[in-house]
């Protein structure tokens, strides 16, 4: 083997240890994942010219509030808080790559820079984790790749006068993932984490394009999905309940299901126990801290949080925990001390059979 295939294999065997390293620690214990990233971002309060740097000096549109910008602009900003959730027990740590896709970043007409940013986010995700395993190797940490929803929807119009207008199509949606995995891919993840997903055709595109690249000859890595829930009804805003959802997935062979976002814990706990109940595979959940009152904070403390979360990690429905919007360094903290010692949910055994789902899921008897 010459020198520079050593140089590319090397990677890929490392990362080949560390996802074994995750699959036997999900077996022994409820894992941690980090908590909100827009909000302790805004807490640095920076300005236009930040979010620029250098290389968005001369941009023509306002950038301020591309959050994912920063993993190039003010990568410093992105490692204190990877540290913060880390310091505060964190597991497995999300790439700032939320809305790193070309649909998305073309609200600020920055699409050409997408893959660069998924690049930059998971590298520096990688660097700072690789640095706590190395320090506490008895504590090994872990990088997902966070691919978000986009902002269009595939499954819906965005004309009530027009039922079948689409501001974009499946090949556009699957094309945009598709840049955005290899670069994760590239950047160093340990896992792929489609999350917040409201519209299971996108989700579906987003799967497409991570397996895409499994055929294609890289390493298979660990998908994890995560939908949220709209209403009290259950359902997900293209209108599957929990159940058909999980059904419409299932053909990934995800790592993990679950839900995230939403509503704070107590309202979340309903649906998270019905996915619990049918899916044959991990059950995550990092739920908002509370709905946001009238002036968009999040009031549901970390005590108030960890208590919940504990108690449904005790009552056997969780394998990954950790916090969504208006969740901080504290109610990780926190988390990880309630679920600490407790037993992860065991992994059911299914009785195979015909299920199809729709809006709704259809089983054969």
């Amino acid at each position: 083997m010459t020198p520079h295939e050593r140089q590319i294999i090397s990677p890929d065997r490392s990362r080949e240890a560390r996802i074994e390293a995750l699959r036997a620690a999900a077996e022994q214990r409820i894992l941690v994942l980090d908590g909100a990233w827009g909000a302790q971002i805004q807490e640095y309060r920076l300005t236009e010219e930040e979010f620029r740097g250098e290389r968005f000096a001369d941009h023509p549109v306002p950038l301020k509030g591309n959050n994912d910008l920063l993993c190039i602009t003010r990568p410093d900003v992105i490692s204190e808080l990877i540290t913060a959730y880390l310091d505060a027990g964190a597991d497995i740590i999300s790439t700032n790559t939320f809305t790193s896709n070309r649909i998305a970043q073309a609200d600020y007409g920055t699409e050409s820079a997408a893959r660069d940013l998924n690049l930059a986010a998971a590298q520096l995700a990688r660097a700072v984790a690789d640095g706590y395993t190395v320090a506490n190797p008895a504590k090994p940490r872990w990088v997902a790749g966070s691919i978000g929803p986009t902002n269009r929807t595939l499954s819906m119009s965005a004309d009530v006068n027009d039922p079948g207008a689409r501001a974009v199509d499946f090949d556009q949606v699957y094309d945009a993932y598709r840049e955005q995995a290899i670069a994760l891919y590239d950047g160093g993840v340990d896992l792929f984490l489609v999350e917040t997903v409201f519209d299971t055709l996108n989700a579906k595109a987003a799967l497409k394009a991570i397996l895409d690249l499994q055929d294609e000859g890289r390493m298979e890595l660990p998908i994890w999905i995560s939908g949220t829930v709209t209403d009290r009804s259950g359902r997900i805003l293209s209108g599957q309940t929990i159940d058909a959802f999980w059904i419409s997935v299932r053909h990934a062979e995800p790592f993990a299901i679950g839900l995230n976002c939403a509503f704070g814990a107590e309202q979340l706990r309903p649906f998270l126990a019905s996915l619990a109940g049918i899916a044959d595979t991990l059950i995550s959940a990092y739920p908002n801290a509370g709905l946001p009152n009238e002036l968009g904070e999040y009031e549901e403390g970390p005590e108030e949080m960890s208590t919940q979360l504990g108690e449904w990690a005790r009552a056997g429905l969780l394998n990954i925990v950790g916090g969504c919007c208006g969740t901080t360094p504290d109610h990780i903290r926190a988390i990880a001390q309630a679920v600490e010692g407790v037993t992860p949910r065991p992994v059911p055994e299914v009785k195979p059979t015909l299920r199809l789902s729709g809006l709704e899921p259809f089983a054969a008897a």
